[in-house]
């Protein structure tokens, strides 16, 4: 059943990966259409295996995407656990998805416009290459970098910049969803801020919803005040984030709510 209004559903939900290792367990959440979900734990927590299950795509040289075990989960309408791999390729057409690191995940042998324009041509050979040209100019553009860049190739970028190049190319089929895993991940901290407002911009023109995960929830409060916070594959936190740090259920919200305190 669809939930009108609502981007991404997940209710009692538990991932788990080929070999067995549980990940998540009995997570529930929404995302209203429109809205951003902040996602926040430590490195382990199962925030990037839900990234990955939410996106229902992997790119080359990820892990294998890890299964739905129990519960439900549902991504712009289609219940994930049982929709065939011909829905699940369709769905994710409507999916942007930056992966941690984003930029690395560039083809080295690609100019930076071949690189954003390649989603495009995956889907469709014979694209108008003047059409691709230009909606992958307008990208680049809105993500603060200049048009001399698409000529160049990856390796002569900075790492912020491959970051917001890898985010153009997520953002090219313009999504419904968008699924940010750590987009600031090893980036200079001076640019960290620049690349979660160009997100936070795009989300607001273009009017799709996502899912950011985040590791630190000062730099994830500038986009939006929904968090879920996850601890050893648990949800132990979840809503408004000044609620959620006002009422801690869980020593590891206590601490975030102690580090907040201790940064103002």
């Amino acid at each position: 059943m669809t939930h009108t209004g609502i981007a991404v559903r997940a209710a009692d939900l538990s991932l788990a990966y080929a070999d067995g290792r549980a990940a998540v367990s009995g997570v529930s959440l929404e995302i209203p259409v429109g809205g951003i979900l902040g996602v926040i734990g430590e490195a382990g927590s199962g925030k990037s295996t839900l990234a990955r299950a939410v996106a229902a795509q992997t790119l080359p040289g990820e892990r294998e995407a890890p299964h739905i075990t129990g519960g439900l989960l549902e991504v712009l309408g289609v219940e994930l656990r049982s929709t065939s791999s011909r829905h699940l390729d369709a769905l994710s057409l409507r999916v942007g998805y930056l992966p941690q690191d984003g930029g690395s995940t560039l083809e080295p042998h690609l100019t930076v416009g071949e690189n954003v324009a390649d989603p495009i041509y995956r889907r469709d050979r014979r694209f108008d290459r003047l059409e691709a040209g230009a909606a992958v100019a307008s990208l680049i553009d809105a993500v603060r970098l200049p048009l001399s860049v698409m000529n160049k190739f990856p390796h002569e970028l900075s790492r912020g910049q491959r970051q917001r190049i890898a985010l153009a190319r997520a953002l090219i089929l313009e999504p419904t969803l968008l699924v940010a895993d750590d987009p600031t991940m090893g980036v200079d901290v001076l640019v960290r801020g620049r690349i979660l407002t160009v997100i936070a911009d795009l989300q607001r023109e273009r009017a799709f919803s996502a899912l950011v995960i985040g590791h630190d929830l000062r730099e994830l409060r500038t986009m939006t005040e929904q968090i879920a916070v996850m601890h050893a594959g648990l949800l132990v936190g979840y809503g408004q984030v000044d609620e959620v740090l006002r009422n801690p259920l869980h020593p590891y919200v206590e601490r975030l709510a102690a580090l907040q305190l201790g940064a103002r």
